[in-house]
């Protein structure tokens, strides 16, 4: 791999040059001493597959210039060293293309992680690879139904139209997703996959989900909320970059937190479902979190909206929703509570339980809908499955 090395410190450069070299197929390996001046003229020139940037203080003016130099080159991998970064400056230097932001002075077995990771990312990039869809459910507010949807429309999906489907779990802090469609108690969670990343591949990820069905597994939140650290957005990349290339759909529950590793995570979605409910501080903060998710840059044909819980005739009718939010709600799911109980309480799908209540006849809907789109590219979404 061709790799350019940029950075006004020159011991610290000759030391990256150094970890760059060592091990049995060295990379060809380029120094250029200046600071993010020389960042345009080093991409421009050499075409280098990845520029590893070493930037002082928090990085905001690297970040700015590398921005520009992207957008002209695509196809070149950032991986930017920083004596200090805050979550804002982290999140917009992923949004711009930066594979890791990395504390200043790195430490070798940190660079050739991340070196490693842009080999696979360029290794999967050549080779032509089943590509699946990501589908990602966050919840509006606590109690909007939003885990029961995801874990069972992945059951809906494997069980009914006999897709591969992984659904990962990436409410890091009281993730709960495994336990809506099954009582095993995992063995593997996210945050072991994160701690074995350099060694995740298919057989790896396939054993540490929890199997509901042979073809639909789940991958739990951490145990423990203080392992919810162990995750990172680095990890994120890896581990879609692998589902995608080895399930048709990989549906993430993201919880509410919208820090550095969901939003990475939604990078990869082709689908957001926002859910809520037809109240007052649910709306309010589904606005909330509909205006964070366009800030960020997803465009509304990527964000669909889901109203659980659903009463007819109610104080605050569906248009007034979608008034209120600027957009149409594309499926209502019922309010039964008594079906909905028993399977969340017994962990146990609801289209097993009970197969014509109104809440399993929606989730075949969404299920039929959404690959209507995938596989004819008509209907409420194909449109947008059409351009992948």
């Amino acid at each position: 791999m061709k790799i350019s090395v940029i950075s006004s410190d020159k011991q610290h450069m000759e030391s990256i040059f150094h970890v760059l070299q060592e091990g049995e197929h060295p990379h060809s390996v380029l120094l250029f001493e200046g600071g993010k001046e020389q960042l345009g003229p080093v991409a421009d020139r050499e075409l280098p597959d990845l520029i590893v940037m070493e930037s002082a203080g928090d990085g905001q003016e690297a970040i700015a210039a590398t921005e520009s130099v992207s957008q002209r080159h695509p196809g070149i991998s950032f991986i930017m060293l920083c004596e200090h970064v805050s979550a804002e400056n982290l999140i917009q230097a992923m949004r711009i293309g930066v594979r890791d932001v990395l504390p200043a002075p790195v430490s070798p077995q940190a660079l050739k992680e991340a070196v490693a990771r842009v080999e696979q990312k360029l290794a999967h990039t050549e080779m032509p690879l089943h590509k699946g869809k990501v589908l990602a459910f966050i919840a509006c507010k606590g109690g909007s139904g939003a885990t029961f949807l995801a874990a069972n429309l992945g059951y809906a999906l494997a069980a009914e139209y006999g897709k591969r489907v992984a659904l990962i779990d990436l409410n890091l802090q009281f993730g709960d997703a495994s336990l809506f469609v099954s009582d095993r108690v995992p063995a593997t969670t996210l945050s072991d996959v994160a701690n074995n990343i350099s060694r995740l591949d298919a057989s790896f990820l396939a054993s540490s989900l929890v199997h509901v069905l042979p073809n639909f597994g789940v991958l739990a939140a951490p145990e423990n909320p203080a392992q919810g650290s162990d995750v990172q957005p680095e990890h994120i990349d890896t581990l879609l970059g692998l589902a995608v290339a080895e399930y048709d759909y990989v549906i993430l529950d993201v919880g509410r937190n919208l820090d550095a590793v969901s939003v990475k995570s939604l990078d990869h979605a082709d689908l957001i479902f926002p859910v809520l409910q037809e109240t007052l501080p649910f709306i309010r903060d589904a606005k909330r979190i509909i205006s964070t998710l366009q800030s960020l840059g997803y465009d509304n044909d990527k964000i669909r909206l889901i109203v659980n819980r659903y009463e007819k005739g109610g104080e605050i009718q569906l248009a007034d929703v979608e008034r209120t939010l600027g957009m149409k709600v594309i499926v209502t799911f019922p309010n039964s509570f008594e079906a909905v109980s028993a399977s969340v309480n017994q962990g146990v799908p609801i289209l097993k339980m009970a197969k014509k209540d109104p809440v399993s006849k929606t989730l075949l809907k969404l299920g039929h809908d959404i690959e209507l789109g995938k596989e004819e590219k008509t209907g409420w979404l194909g449109h947008l499955f059409g351009r992948a």
